[in-house]
């Protein structure tokens, strides 16, 4: 990552509006501001920093041992060099101690995040036909999980 400085700290209000800038480039769909405002008080919120500029977000639940990943993205013109896994690591790191299990959902044309989560651990556990819609159409969602006896960190 060469010398940039890239770190991870829990989402605030402040950051709602480049969170919505990089959802509406990242997904035909995009969460509204309003959504990311209500995941602040009930979800836990990260934002991944390079050189101090917002550039991605996680939001996960934790409930009764099991973990969801509710959104998760980087900017699209950050794709492609490793940001994402460590946004994903920061967020396996942080809820491998609580849960015993987490999924999450995927657009079945969204191949490099499918790739990713394979390579992170996660399975594929079923398909959610015809579940997102898109400009071209509705496109399955892939349901993934991984679970955490044995994870390695």
């Amino acid at each position: 990552m060469n010398s940039l400085q890239v770190m991870v700290r829990p989402m605030d209000a402040g950051d709602i509006e480049a969170v919505s800038a990089i959802e509406q480039q990242v997904t035909p769909h995009p969460w509204n501001r309003n959504q990311f405002a209500e995941s602040l008080e009930k979800h836990r919120c990260l934002v991944l920093l390079r050189n101090q500029q917002l550039i991605g977000y996680a939001i996960y639940t934790l409930v009764a041992g099991e973990a969801e990943i509710l959104n998760i993205a980087v900017d699209k013109f950050c794709q492609g060099r490793g940001l994402g896994r460590l946004l994903l690591e920061t967020v396996l790191e942080r809820i491998a101690g609580e849960a015993e299990r987490l999924f999450l959902e995927v657009r079945a044309d969204n191949v490099p995040a499918q790739n990713l989560y394979r390579d992170m651990g996660l399975v594929e556990i079923c398909v959610r036909p015809r579940y997102y819609q898109t400009d071209h159409g509705a496109v399955d969602a892939i349901v993934m999980a991984m679970d955490f006896a044995g994870w390695d960190e």
